[in-house]
């Protein structure tokens, strides 16, 4: 974990929520200054949790050439450690946690594609969101014993062999507002899917086709890689970049004994799960990375072999990206 560990005449916590923050400000003496920033800008570092809403403080800082850091909520233990808990107590530790060099830093996201990402995500939980509800449709004729269908959903025609189906009028209703909701995703994700698209080539253009020339890296896993990641100069070794994509699992010891993994939830969900997707497609149809999955079976379970899979394509798109290198499968698999 990376601290924020630069001197400055003066620091400041704030402990920042969607309708308000407080702010704390110490000097090199650990003594409380006053709760204005003025007078300190140019010899002052703001430091903030990381939540839902730190946009804007980012931007005001950036504005008015303030320092600013971005405080890791996960690693931020110390906040919440002792008895009494408010927000003055807490702005002072967030300011007392970076005066003694302990601040962990989180990524602050470039403002010009923050909101491309954001999207990008609510796209992925739009999707997810239409998935639950044709298997809510294929399910309920399960529940009322009607034979088995084959029907994609997401096509109009499809769609409109589920409508009439059932003599319940209650379920019938439910049904349709599926089907309703699911032509309406469908509508709407199209636009969407093009228009982030476009801005991603523009964004990083080159990046965006790197990735896909890896096998089973279609058009989103490489939008949801390329924004997720940001700058890939911002992983110094491609372990760092492994553990935020939480592809490795961490050991808890003590005086020799294991107490399994810790920290399993600390990283990145969605590099993730599009490393996981990758790790399936790549072995569709590809004979030559069946043969490796079986040889990796040999030596651990089926599902651990598939999670080594992941973790492999991983550092592969680690130095892809890094020395700006298209996939070569050749090399993949030999290492």
């Amino acid at each position: 974990m990376r601290f924020y560990t630069t001197q400055h005449p003066y620091y400041c916590g704030i402990d920042l929520h969607a309708r308000s923050l407080y702010v704390c400000i110490l000097d090199d003496t650990d003594e409380p200054l006053l709760d204005l920033l003025t007078p300190y800008i140019g010899n002052i570092v703001v430091g903030v949790e990381c939540m839902h809403c730190w946009y804007w403080v980012s931007d005001f800082c950036t504005k008015h050439n303030i320092d600013f850091i971005l405080g890791h909520a996960l690693y931020m233990k110390a906040i919440h450690g002792g008895k009494a808990k408010n927000d003055r107590i807490d702005s002072y530790k967030i300011a007392h946690l970076i005066r003694g060099g302990n601040f962990p830093l989180a990524y602050v996201y470039p403002p010009e594609m923050r909101a491309a990402r954001d999207l990008l995500r609510r796209r992925t939980r739009i999707v997810r969101h239409g998935a639950n509800l044709k298997a809510h449709a294929k399910n309920t004729t399960s529940q009322y014993n009607f034979p088995p269908n084959n029907l994609d959903l997401k096509y109009p025609c499809a769609r409109e062999a589920m409508r009439n189906c059932f003599d319940d009028e209650f379920v019938q209703r439910s049904i349709d507002l599926d089907l309703d909701i699911i032509a309406f995703y469908r509508h709407e994700l199209s636009s969407i899917e093009c228009f982030i698209e476009k801005h991603a080539k523009h964004h990083n253009g080159r990046d965006y086709h790197i990735l896909t020339s890896f096998p089973g890296i279609g058009r989103f896993l490489a939008l949801t890689i390329l924004y997720e990641v940001g700058d890939i100069g911002r992983f110094s070794t491609v372990q760092d970049f492994a553990s935020y994509s939480r592809l490795i699992k961490c050991k808890a010891e003590s005086a020799g004994k294991s107490y399994g993994t810790q920290g399993n939830k600390i990283g990145n969900a969605h590099l993730k799960w599009a490393f996981g997707e990758i790790a399936v497609l790549y072995l569709r149809g590809n004979d030559k990375a069946k043969n490796y999955l079986l040889k990796l079976q040999k030596r651990m379970s089926k599902a651990k072999a598939l999670s080594a899979l992941a973790h492999k394509i991983g550092r592969c798109v680690y130095y892809m990206l890094k020395n700006q290198k298209v996939f070569d499968e050749k090399r993949f698999l030999a290492s």
